[in-house]
């Protein structure tokens, strides 16, 4: 389209950069001026004026010019702005959906993510919470579900990864315990093979956590592969989650531990804080209360996982 090969010149990457400003503006509110626009997308001001022409002229912006007060937006298309920059579908990445509490969340994401935008929104399920947010911060997925306490020790070394939204205690799993090979067995001992995921950041913390000072061999495996490897005595003993154990009615030997903090039972979802133009538009799709509500249905069994 002629329209969209002008988005290839100088003047039509101003609009696309422009065009992930405004998607983050409402009708009503003041626009940065020129002057601001320009130092902050680190692009001339006449560039700038040509790309905001392009917006308007194209109807995606309709500015009003209230003289000293600056320059308000008076109507957007936000449909035409996502085409503007690109954005033709909406990916997130979930856990692998082992307990019906994933996939209650996951159901709920999907159905939350329904937009008058008419963008198609979709699921990827990966294990390890490491692997999820790197997906994110390469802007090979625009959104990841992990737990809050993932995000926050992720965050020490990328304060560029911000947490969206939280969903509050409880909504992750319910608690996490330490499963046994052995039937009589109430804690880890010397010499024990503890199984350790490293792709999952609360997994592997819990392990070291719950091993303390005892002499044990950490053997590296899978998440989906702990159970299996504890129950057929490859490993002595793990930290798994409770919902996973009850929900595959699991007879294995297990006790609970203290959570390192409540953040670790407490979903997130997370995005790349340098896109504030998908932050936005997710804000305004993700409905927290409809996806709790979607997700305690599943648990409880009055409603068929679909995602």
């Amino acid at each position: 389209m002629e329209y969209f090969d002008k988005l290839l010149s100088k003047n039509g990457q101003a609009a696309i950069a422009l065009s992930r400003v405004f998607l983050c503006y409402e009708p009503g509110e003041r626009v940065p001026t020129i002057t601001e626009l320009s130092q902050r997308l680190n692009i001339a001001r006449g560039t700038i004026q040509n790309g905001m022409r392009t917006l308007e002229s194209s109807d995606a912006i309709t500015l009003e010019n209230r003289g000293h007060l600056g320059s308000f937006l008076r109507q957007k298309n936000t449909v035409l702005l996502l085409q503007i920059i690109g954005v033709n579908t909406i990916v997130g990445a979930m856990p692998l959906p082992y307990s019906k509490k994933y996939e209650g969340m996951a159901t709920g994401l999907i159905t939350s993510l329904e937009n008058q935008y008419g963008i198609p929104a979709a699921l990827s399920y990966m294990r390890g919470a490491k692997n999820r947010i790197s997906m994110v911060m390469e802007n090979r997925y625009d959104f990841a579900v992990v737990s809050k306490y993932a995000a926050e020790e992720y965050q020490k070394k990328d304060p560029n990864m911000q947490i969206l939204v939280e969903f509050g205690n409880g909504t992750y799993c319910s608690s996490h315990v330490i499963i046994f090979h052995d039937p009589h067995a109430e804690k880890i001992r010397d010499g024990m093979r503890i199984g350790i995921d490293r792709s999952s950041i609360d997994q592997e913390n819990m392990v070291r956590l719950a091993c303390g000072d005892k002499q044990v061999h950490l053997v590296p495996v899978e998440y989906n592969s702990l159970l299996k490897r504890v129950i057929s005595g490859e490993i002595d003993a793990t930290v798994w989650n409770l919902d996973e154990v009850k929900d595959r009615m699991a007879k294995i030997n297990y006790h609970r531990i203290s959570e390192i903090h409540d953040s670790d039972t407490n979903a997130a979802m997370i995005v790349n804080g340098t896109r504030e133009e998908m932050a936005c538009i997710l804000k305004k799709m993700v409905s927290v209360e409809d996806i709790l509500a979607t997700q305690k249905m599943v648990e409880n069994g009055t409603l068929t996982p679909s995602y």
